[in-house]
């Protein structure tokens, strides 16, 4: 299983991935961001939402060493399958 980090504000760092889930209608969707240097902006990809598998999948594959993050907002809740979530 993979291992992922809970979000925390100003804990990535440049080159760090961030997962964002969210509620969309009754479904979990989410986007991965890049997270830049301080004073840029952050680089999204693919910009648009998707399923929580495939943001994982995408993140994995775009890590280059660092850290992936995952930020869930309020009703989200973590699912044992998607990996381990450490704090």
């Amino acid at each position: 299983m993979k291992e992922y980090k809970r979000y925390y504000p100003n804990a990535p760092i440049q080159g760090d991935l961030v997962i964002k889930f969210y509620q969309s209608g009754d479904q979990i969707r989410g986007y991965v961001r890049k997270v830049a240097e301080r004073g840029a902006d952050d680089a999204i990809f693919p910009g648009e939402e998707m399923q929580p598998a495939a943001a994982f999948v995408l993140a994995d594959s775009h890590q280059e060493g660092g850290t992936v993050w995952v930020e869930m907002t309020e009703g989200i809740v973590w699912k044992d399958e998607w990996g381990t979530l450490t704090y």
